[in-house]
Order: C-alpha cells, then sequence, then structure tokens
C-alpha cells in the first residue's frame, strides 16, 4: 500500500470506528447500512460528487454546503451526514472511499461475515459460487459473501483471499512455480 493510500485508510479507519459506534449505540445500524449503500452508489454514479470530494479548489464552506445538502436530499443516517459535514470542515472527504470501505467492514464484522475476494479466469456460475461460499464458510466458521473477479491472465483455477489468508491454485502460479524449481536446476 502506498504511503497516501496508507494515510487515507487510517483516517477513514479513525471516522469509521466512531460512527459505528455512535450507531451501534443507537441501534441504528440497518439505517446506517442503508445510507452507506446509497452513498457508495451516488459516488458511483455522479462524477460531480466524485469532483466535490477531491477538488482541492472547492473551499470548505461550497464542501460544506454541498455534501450537507446531498445527504439532505438523499436521507442519510443523522449521524453519517454529521460526520460528513465534519469531514468536509476538516477537508478529508477525499477519503469518503475509505470510510465507505472500512464501514461496511464494521457492518459485516458484527453480522459475523466475511468476504473472500476470488480471481477466476472465467466468470463463476451461480452454483459455482454458492458451493465455494458454502466451504469458505465451513472452513472460516464465518458466513461468507464473495467478491468474484475475472482475470483471464491466471489462465484457470481459483486464487481466494479471506482476510491475511490467501490461496492461489492459479495454473498461472503453477507454472511460476515450475519455471523456477527448471532455473534452480539447470
Amino acid at each position: 500500500m502506498s504511503e497516501p493510500a496508507s494515510i487515507s485508510a487510517g483516517i477513514a479507519a479513525r471516522y469509521a470506528t466512531a460512527v459505528f459506534d455512535i450507531a451501534e449505540e443507537n441501534k441504528a445500524l440497518d439505517s446506517l447500512e442503508t445510507s452507506i449503500n446509497d452513498l457508495a452508489a451516488a459516488l458511483a454514479d455522479s462524477q460531480d460528487l466524485n469532483s466535490l470530494i477531491q477538488s482541492p479548489l472547492v473551499s470548505r464552506e461550497e464542501q460544506g454546503a454541498a455534501i450537507t445538502a446531498v445527504a439532505d436530499k438523499m436521507g442519510l443516517d443523522p449521524v453519517l451526514r454529521n460526520t460528513l459535514a465534519l469531514m468536509a470542515d476538516k477537508r478529508r472527504l477525499f477519503v469518503l472511499p475509505a470510510l465507505i470501505e472500512a464501514l461496511r467492514a464494521r457492518l459485516a464484522e458484527a453480522r459475523g461475515e466475511v468476504t473472500a475476494e476470488v480471481i477466476s479466469a472465467k466468470a463463476l456460475t451461480k452454483t459455482q459460487s454458492e458451493k465455494l461460499a458454502k466451504t469458505l464458510a465451513e472452513r472460516v466458521g464465518k458466513k461468507v459473501t464473495i467478491n468474484a473477479s475475472v482475470d483471464a491472465s491466471i489462465i484457470g483455477g481459483l486464487v481466494v483471499k479471506v482476510g491475511s489468508k490467501m490461496i492461489d491454485s492459479s495454473i498461472r502460479s503453477k507454472l511460476n512455480s515450475l519455471q523456477n524449481a527448471m532455473k534452480e536446476v539447470g
């Protein structure tokens, strides 16, 4: 992770902890999750919103007014709305994508869920995805959500990452291992 990315992640983690703890105390985790999903969708759909949170040319006051108006219009959870206003005041809106990611992780952890990052050479079918989720759930002892992506360069097999554990059964990694073994021999 690059230094700016780790700084952003650290800032986002502190905000996420505060927001999560307040929402949990107020028994508003469901409302918070809905608001996070709505905000993530808005960020994905709106280039203007992305420009607002990233641009150093927009003043604190303009950022604060704009993000508060967006939060009110979307009907975001009050805790999240207030946090966004504070982030705008502190010029920290640029960490919003990392905040959303951190809050989603905290919510999943509270529900006893874990997300598995799965890379395959071609898209997994629904049956394959369900079977993989069931197998991983038996291994880790938690409900597993699959976040699948496709990378044809792995040739075949899977690369699965759950938390800090990674299982690489791709043909590419096996070929690389074989190539390294051949170099040692000859």
